[in-house]
C-alpha cells in the first residue's frame, strides 16, 4: 500500500516557507496526504528524502522556496507525482493541489 505525501522542502531562513507553514500541514490533512517538511539546516531529514527531490529538481538552482512534491511511499520504491514551487496565498495553494491530484489515479 502506498502513502501519499506532500514533501515541504524549505530553509528555516525563507520568510515565504515560514508564512505557508501557516496552512500548508492544513491542505495537506484536507486532501488525505501526509504532511512531511525537510528542512534543509536538517542533514539527517533532507539525506533521507534527498533522491525525491534531486529527481524532481536536478539543479537547487530551479527550486522554488519552499518546493512541495507529491510523492506515493517516500519511505521505499516512491513515485513522484508532481511538484508545486514558491509562494502561494492559501486559496492558491489549494487550488494547485487540487489541480495536480486531479490528473493522479488514487493510491493503490
Amino acid at each position: 500500500m502506498s502513502d501519499r505525501t506532500m514533501l515541504k522542502f524549505s530553509s528555516e531562513d525563507c520568510g515565504v516557507c515560514f508564512q505557508m507553514a501557516r496552512f500548508d500541514h492544513k491542505i495537506a490533512a484536507e486532501l488525505g496526504m501526509d504532511f512531511v517538511e525537510v528542512k534543509l539546516q536538517d542533514a539527517a531529514t533532507y539525506r533521507k528524502y534527498r533522491k525525491i527531490l534531486m529527481q524532481q529538481v536536478p539543479d537547487k538552482a530551479d527550486m522554488g522556496w519552499p518546493t512541495y512534491i507529491a510523492v506515493d511511499d517516500p519511505e521505499g520504491d516512491f513515485a513522484v507525482l508532481g511538484m508545486v514551487k514558491g509562494g502561494h496565498h492559501k486559496g492558491a495553494f489549494r487550488e494547485a493541489w487540487q489541480a495536480l491530484l486531479a490528473g493522479v489515479p488514487e493510491a493503490p
